[in-house]
């Protein structure tokens, strides 16, 4: 486990977007926060749907927030589950992370009880890219 230190408003917006995750199906709340060179801070839950292939993740919905605000710059991903066990994005989210993130950005992967620092590079090494 790596110590990960939130500063107290991405804490805060991971929380908020916890909070208003939409998963009646899986009950599986998940919350994400990306942190852009600006310094601005764009957080969303994840939203599903009945047609499970419709459903969002929090990691891609934080990603295409910031993209869609003009944002090119993402310096980190935060990933929050209300869980005890860790748990990483999905092969989706990896690939879009590689899109709009350097190899090297940071991807941090939060629990109630643990968490761990990766790379983009580390959690999708030999990237499909541009």
């Amino acid at each position: 486990m790596t110590d990960v230190r939130l500063s107290p408003e991405v804490a805060a917006r991971l929380e908020e977007a916890l909070g208003r995750s939409y998963s009646p199906y899986s009950g599986f709340a998940v919350a994400a926060a990306v942190v852009t060179g600006s310094g601005r801070v764009f957080a969303a839950p994840n939203i599903e749907n009945a047609s499970f292939g419709l459903t969002v993740c929090a990691e891609r919905n934080a990603i295409f927030q910031a993209v869609a605000a003009g944002e090119r710059d993402i310096l980190r991903l935060y990933l929050l589950t209300p869980t005890s066990e860790l748990h990483t994005p999905c092969g989706a989210c990896r690939q879009v992370m590689r899109e709009f993130m350097q190899p090297e950005a940071e991807v941090l992967c939060l629990s109630r009880e643990a968490s761990q620092r990766f790379t983009v590079d580390m959690l999708l090494p030999a990237a499909f890219s541009r």
